[in-house]
């Protein structure tokens, strides 16, 4: 049997980060890790890039039943932070687009930086440990498949149940109903969307691979990115920031020329090129292929001189607001997070602390906090992660004192 101040669960982003600044405050930490090795998550992150965070982090960035949670974590642990941990260990980043910062010298790096942190202040990290029992007697008990562990405190950093071909499970919202705490069902998020098959055969068959910008929104929420058609449907960076916020049975509109007014445009084309053929002019701001089926499905083309103001109107409207319903996501096999979690009415903001439960924390994604594509799911993972690990062990450590 082996007892520690601190035992975490979960050897990524938020765990790793946790069981670093638990281990500069002198306390014991043992993290279990039910994978071969840690940060696997890490290490397939944008393309094996590691989009580690974003500049631009704000609290509108996250989804959560509970909006205003995250803003204390993330006002006390910023991007700012974490990139100074990075040049301590003379690692480097790019900004690409929209504010996201990616490590030049790849995600090992990060996973190396970590774990090289952990082992400077001392923390165990233990691999193909996974725990299948966990009691609580005045202290946490933990069995595995071959050890026992106990612990003053227990920090949940498991993830959610997305990309389950890596074994992600729901196991953090078993432990949080084993202690009586509320939690929000998982939902795959930052998924591709996918359609019946007579959307795909309308709209999509033979366009796969097309890719352009637009603005996607579903219940009151746009994102402008990138999307890309595929063979079950649409993904693209637009389109898996927009799956976050899809429920079933919902409509989602897509701008496909998110800087013109299509009627506008239309209307001087007859002015000035009459002549011109649709599928050719349309060809000019939108991909070919998409431009040939749009026409085909309304069943216009021919000289631009020929639609008349109702045609005009109807393919405005398409181009300026097509309306398509989904019927349904990929699911948790490509879904990049899921969006639920343990409730945030159940944590403290501050600590990440349990509130019915002293001594057992909730971190990262096992928390109904979900961020947007682009880096952010990574901030709330760090900053999650340090906050728990400035509390744990404190109210204890103070019992004894006064003791």
């Amino acid at each position: 049997m082996s007892h520690v101040d601190v035992l975490i669960l979960g050897a990524g982003a938020a765990g790793l980060m946790c069981a670093i600044e638990a281990g500069k405050r002198g306390l014991s930490v043992t993290i279990l890790e039910k994978a071969d090795k840690p940060g696997r998550k890490i290490l397939i992150s944008g393309g094996g890039r590691c989009n580690f965070t974003n500049l631009w982090t704000t609290p509108e960035n996250y989804l959560s039943a509970n909006p205003h949670f995250c803003k204390s974590a993330l006002a006390r642990y910023t991007p700012w932070h974490f990139i100074e941990l990075m040049s301590a260990h003379g690692l480097s980043y790019t900004e690409k687009t929209l504010g996201q910062l990616f490590c030049d010298q790849k995600a090992p790096a990060i996973v190396a930086m970590l774990v090289e942190e952990c082992q400077r202040v001392g923390v165990r990290i233990l691999c193909a440990q996974q725990a299948r029992d966990i009691q609580y007697d005045a202290r946490f008990a933990i069995k595995t498949d071959d050890s026992y562990f106990t612990a003053d405190n227990l920090v949940i950093a498991t993830g959610g149940p997305s990309i389950p071909k890596m074994g992600a499970t729901d196991f953090s919202q078993s432990v949080a109903k084993r202690f009586g705490l509320k939690t929000i069902p998982f939902r795959p998020a930052l998924v591709p969307l996918v359609f019946s098959d007579a959307d795909k055969a309308r709209w999509f068959n033979g366009l796969s691979g097309i890719a352009l910008p637009v603005v996607a929104e579903c219940n009151g929420v746009q994102f402008r990115e990138n999307m890309l058609v595929t063979h079950r449907g649409l993904s693209g960076p637009a389109i898996l920031q927009i799956s976050s916020c899809w429920e079933k049975n919902t409509p989602i509109t897509i701008n496909l020329l998110p800087d013109q007014d299509a009627a506008a445009m239309l209307n001087a084309a007859q002015e000035t090129r009459p002549d011109k053929h649709l599928h050719t002019l349309l060809g000019e701001v939108l991909p070919a292929r998409l431009a040939v089926r749009l026409c085909e499905v309304l069943g216009l083309d021919g000289p631009v001189k020929r639609l008349n103001h109702r045609d005009i109107e109807t393919l405005a409207n398409l181009l300026n607001g097509w309306t398509l319903t989904p019927a349904g996501t990929e699911g948790m096999r490509t879904a990049e997070v899921a969006t639920g979690g343990v409730d945030c009415n159940e944590l403290s903001s501050k600590t990440l602390e349990a509130r019915r439960q002293p001594g057992l924390y909730f971190i990262g994604e096992a928390v109904d906090v979900t961020g947007h594509l682009g880096g952010f799911n990574f901030q709330w993972a760090w900053a999650s992660g340090w906050c728990a690990g400035q509390a744990v062990g404190v109210v204890r450590q103070s019992d004894m004192t006064d003791g």
